[in-house]
Parts: C-alpha cells; structure tokens; sequence
C-alpha cells in the first residue's frame, strides 16, 4: 500500500529541486543601459554615437550564466551622434535604410568563460557568440563581456551587470557608402554598457 503522506512529501521534494534549476528572466534596463559604436573619420579622428531605443532579454539556469539565451533588438530611428543632419544622413539607404530595415537583432548562440586570472584572482569575463542582423545581412559576431556581477537596488530588485563590445565591418552588412574606407571607416567598434533586472 502506498504511502500518501511520503509521496506527498516526496512531490514537494521534486518540485523545490525543480524549481531550484528553473529558468531565470531578465529584462534590459533601458534606464541604466547604452548602446554605443564609435567609427574613424578621415583617418584623424573617431565620431561618435549611440541608439536610444532598445530592449533585451536573458533567459539563464545557471548561476554563472554560462546556458544563458540572449536576445537583443535596436530601433535603428532611435540613432543619434549629435548632428542631426548626419544622422538624417545615416538613416538613408546610403547607410542603415531605417524606413526599409527599422530594426537590428542580435541572438546569442553560446556564452562561454574565459579562464583568466588577474593578480591571482579569476575574472568575469567571457565570450558572447551570435547572429547579429543589419539591414537584410545576418553574420556571426563575438563580443568580448565583462560580467560586472549582481546587486539588488533600492526597490529591492535583483540587477546584472555587463559590458560588451566588438568590432565590425560594415561593408559585410551592405552598408556600402565609402566602400574605400577613406573618409568613413570600414571598422565599426560596437560597445554595450548594459543592466539587467531579473524577473519576479
């Protein structure tokens, strides 16, 4: 005969170890977060900018986040370098074509640690690996990430901290203007201060 009460206990048991490996959300803090890229003019000096609209999502069981699922989109309307008339200029066919590819997207495919030490001490850095979109091309990145840890904030809330950056060729992406890189260079360097809340 079976025992109700230790298969009872015995479900309860299973569900805490169940849930003790379930899937953790976290959501871009787009109050906390940047998404910058920097680009040489000219050889001589390097103009700046930064997309304003974005959202991001993790989707993590580990605590060391190593099997976390990323995804990450960009309103590409929302560029901005300080001139609007470059930046009118860079939301034309001739660089991003907004109207027609309103949108960048970036899944992740692995995200690995690398074993590292510095001054004795490991350090939280890993490589980020995804399909990045850009008008009509997807290609695979990597970024280099530094994994700032987690603090909770004044409302309580769990945060995470990253930093990532990359670099890339924007004719790959058919962003075609320039093609010699002379005035507007080929190298994009992409770098992302980002801040993630944990879900509830």
């Amino acid at each position: 005969m079976i025992d109700m009460k230790k298969l009872f206990l015995f479900l309860i048991a299973a569900s805490i170890s169940v849930a003790s490996f379930a899937q953790t959300n976290w959501k871009v803090d787009p109050m906390h977060s940047f998404v910058n890229f920097s680009i040489k003019h000219m050889g001589i000096s390097f103009v700046d900018g930064s997309f304003k609209k974005f959202d991001g999502t993790i989707t993590a069981a580990k605590p060391d986040l190593t099997d976390a699922k990323i995804s990450f989109t960009v309103d590409v309307s929302s560029l901005t370098t300080g001139v609007d008339m470059r930046d009118n200029h860079l939301k034309t066919d001739e660089f991003f074509n907004a109207t027609t590819y309103p949108t960048m997207k970036f899944e992740s495919t692995s995200f690995k640690k690398v074993a590292i030490k510095m001054k004795g001490q490991e350090t939280n850095r890993y490589i980020l690996s995804g399909k990045l979109t850009i008008r009509d091309v997807t290609k695979d990145v990597k970024f280099d990430v530094v994994y700032g840890g987690t603090a909770k904030d004044q409302q309580g809330n769990t945060k995470a901290g990253f930093g990532a950056t990359t670099t890339i060729n924007r004719l790959d992406y058919n962003i075609k203007y320039d093609p010699t890189g002379s005035g507007v260079a080929k190298e994009v360097t992409v770098k992302l201060n980002l801040e993630f809340i944990q879900g509830k």
